[in-house]
């Protein structure tokens, strides 16, 4: 069960960030209130929300997710792949110090990005990608090995974070959509196939007794409600125009 999550509030500079979507600039009061609906539910499934200030020199800094891979045992800082992003990890690390007693961290030449690290029960899967080098996913796996998980690399063809595709739900369940649908290494597990046509919902999450989703993606809703799952439907479309989805807003802990 997660009790804590953080999130960063919306930068004025938002913009501004890194995006490959063409969908347009992004409408910074109307992500203030998406991002304040998000906190909302993350506070519905039953967490303590640590909401930090904004930071206008990182315009991609309320993408917490990037910045550390945290679970019950320990924390790791990450190393950004982005140039731009580098230095946001540092304020997310005096934080998780207040939780963790484990603190480690990725370090040059290796870099890392939480979106690429996928945890399954004791397993994590990590994304080989533009963002996370082999370097920085093997430190990460040597880091994890230590606390008792395994781990397997994944490289990406096309997406630019292995969770754009790839989210597990529970109880065997993956979401699943684009290059990963028929990948082999994921054969053991219940597949929920995600639609093309639907494929930016497949970056869902499960908080607890609910599964956070974006609105207006209607078959995967009913796969997910399908399966028992409390569903909680939110509007994330200024952050889809910034490559961002519902996983990248929190560190979930």
């Amino acid at each position: 069960m997660f009790k804590h999550a953080i999130v960063r509030t919306v930068s004025k500079n938002f913009q501004y960030g890194l995006t490959s979507s063409k969908l347009g600039k992004p409408d910074y009061n109307k992500a203030l209130i998406q991002h304040s609906d998000y906190i909302k539910a993350l506070r519905k499934c039953g967490l303590k929300v640590l909401t930090l200030e904004t930071d206008d020199r990182f315009p991609d800094s309320t993408f917490v997710e990037d910045t550390a891979v945290v679970n019950e045992d320990l924390a790791i800082i990450a190393n950004l792949g982005a140039t731009s992003r580098k230095g946001e990890e540092i304020e997310i690390r005096k934080v998780l110090d207040k939780f963790y007693e484990n603190v480690e961290s990725i370090e040059k030449p290796g870099t890392l990005d939480g979106g690429d690290v996928l945890r399954v029960e004791d397993q994590y899967f990590i994304g080989i990608s533009q963002r996370t080098n082999k370097v920085g996913a093997l430190q990460l796996k040597e880091i994890l090995k230590k606390y008792g998980y395994s781990c397997i690399l994944v490289k990406l063809k096309e997406v630019i974070h292995l969770k754009t595709g790839l989210v597990y739900i529970g109880d065997k369940n993956l979401i699943v959509s684009g290059e990963f649908i028929d990948n082999p290494l994921f054969q053991n597990y219940n597949i929920i196939k995600v639609d093309e046509d639907e494929s930016y919902a497949a970056n869902c999450i499960r908080v607890n007794n609910y599964v956070l989703l974006a609105n207006g993606y209607e078959k995967l809703i009913n796969s997910i409600s399908s399966l028992g799952c409390k569903v909680l439907k939110l509007d994330i479309t200024e952050f889809r125009k910034m490559d961002g989805g519902l996983s990248c807003l929190s560190l979930r802990f």
